[in-house]
């Protein structure tokens, strides 16, 4: 039986992504010699794929017999997921050239991964959750490995994959557990009061999946090594998109499944605990800035899960705020981080950032907010994310998660200060080269740089809309 067009129309962005990528992979070989083209197409692909949130966002309801929600909740991460994929497209076309490397499945799979995240936002039902989540890995691996003459692009890859493929056999057996015992799938008649032993061996065993997902520890040792060795746009990413869309279903279970976060509570709070000191320590010892962002990703999961160990109306909007102002800042970050690293990303060491406010005043302004932004300076999205974190956990009377979170805020304001320092207060190296930002990248910068200030200063809008009690059944 043909789909209802109300089916099709609330899974619009992702038949639209998917469409894009199939037609540039389908395209790439007649027009190699047209450089813009596959950029063009992908951009416009990614757009229209965003745009076509509003379908969903206008007839919400379940499609597909209730597999696929199309409800506030997953118009927001369609919003966010289009969004860091179409920066991230329109900052790596420099790079792409810069690195000689084929564009056409580059963009192709950035938009199969796109629609492979929306798809796990969107899930309410597990089988569907696993399948955006194979969606998003699958790209993911390969973009990780995408420049096939660096080892360490190589060595990232098999890394990613391995671990990876470790994590989703955990996910899938927690589902094949969670259904004996409650014969479901369908997170809405999951009925858990009877499940037992069974039950509560799914639940770890689905928590440990999604764990890995979002670089909580124990479980986050592949992403140091995977986001130094990616390509810097995939890295960029990967800080953001998978993350997102991995708490966003963690964060549908836990408010659709009261008895999943009943179990999960406790591991919630000590992986919460646990992540931010292995970030955040594992960030002061690393030279290489690329290395350094990576490690300060996994203390940012670890705030993140903070709002998550509270539960409430005020902590899955401050889940939600954060997410969006993490992917800003992140993108920004990472995005001109790769422009200033030169070919073969070669300049990525601490030393090589010394002067830079000297050298490139613009860029070094923005890579100082795009930081102090992620410490939680006032005035930034950073610093009312981490706001409205310590509000839902002091309201949750989770206090002592509150002291540790800003016990490692504090621990965390020395290596991004660091990098700082020295941009304005060391001298360059004889001879340091002043790296050209291409127009692209100054746009994508200016977005990110907006974006931190203007949410930084006028959040209202977004928070009515993320502390909307119907936000998972608009």
């Amino acid at each position: 039986m043909f789909p209802l067009r109300e089916d099709l129309l609330r899974v619009a962005p992702e038949a639209a992504w998917c469409l894009a990528g199939t037609l540039l992979m389908l395209l790439e070989p007649f027009w190699k010699k047209l450089r813009y083209a596959s950029p063009a197409l992908a951009l416009l692909g990614a757009a229209l794929g965003t745009a076509a949130t509003a379908y969903p966002a206008r007839i919400g309801g379940t499609a597909f017999h209730g597999l696929f929600s199309a409800d506030g909740f997953s118009v927001f991460f369609h919003l966010l997921v289009g969004g860091v994929v179409f920066l991230v497209m329109l900052a790596s076309t420099s790079f792409l050239a810069r690195e000689h490397l084929p564009a056409g499945e580059f963009y192709a799979l950035m938009l199969f991964a796109a629609a492979g995240m929306s798809v796990l936002a969107g899930a309410q039902e597990m089988l569907t959750a696993f399948i955006g989540l194979e969606m998003s890995s699958i790209a993911s691996y390969i973009l990780a490995g995408y420049r096939r003459d660096s080892p360490f692009s190589s060595e990232s890859a098999m890394k990613y994959f391995l671990l990876g493929s470790f994590a989703t056999a955990f996910f899938l057996y927690g589902i094949a557990l969670i259904y004996g015992a409650t014969g479901t799938t369908l997170l809405p008649r999951m009925h858990m009061e009877t499940g037992g032993i069974l039950l509560k061996l799914g639940l770890a065993l689905l928590f440990v999946g999604l764990a890995f997902k979002v670089a909580a520890a124990p479980f986050q040792v592949w992403t140091p090594d995977v986001y130094e060795g990616a390509p810097m746009p995939v890295t960029a990413l990967l800080s953001a998109g998978p993350k997102a869309a991995a708490f966003a279903f963690f964060l549908r279970i836990s408010l659709t499944v009261t008895a999943a976060y009943d179990f999960w509570f406790w591991a919630i709070w000590i992986v919460a605990a646990l992540t931010m000191f292995v970030g955040n320590l594992g960030a002061l010892a690393q030279t290489n800035v690329k290395r350094m962002l990576a490690y300060s990703s996994i203390a940012h999961a670890g705030y993140i899960l903070v709002a998550f160990a509270a539960r409430s109306e005020m902590g899955m909007a401050a889940v939600l705020y954060y997410l969006l102002a993490y992917a800003l800042m992140k993108v920004g970050a990472f995005t001109l981080v790769g422009s200033l690293s030169g070919a073969g990303e070669c300049c990525l060491d601490l030393t090589d950032f010394a002067g830079l406010g000297q050298r490139q005043p613009y860029a070094a302004g923005a890579l100082s907010l795009c930081l102090l932004s992620l410490l939680g300076l006032p005035v930034t999205a950073g610093f009312l994310g981490k706001f409205y974190i310590f509000r839902a956990a002091l309201d949750a009377h989770l206090v002592w998660l509150a002291v540790l979170m800003a016990v490692n805020s504090v621990v965390g304001a020395y290596y991004y200060l660091r990098v700082i320092v020295v941009m304005y207060m060391r001298e360059s190296r004889p001879g340091a080269a002043v790296m050209v930002v291409p127009a692209a990248v100054r746009v994508v910068l200016f977005v990110s740089v907006a974006g931190i200030l203007y949410f930084g200063l006028f959040p209202n809008r977004v928070m009515a809309f993320v502390s909307n009690p119907g936000l998972l059944s608009r």
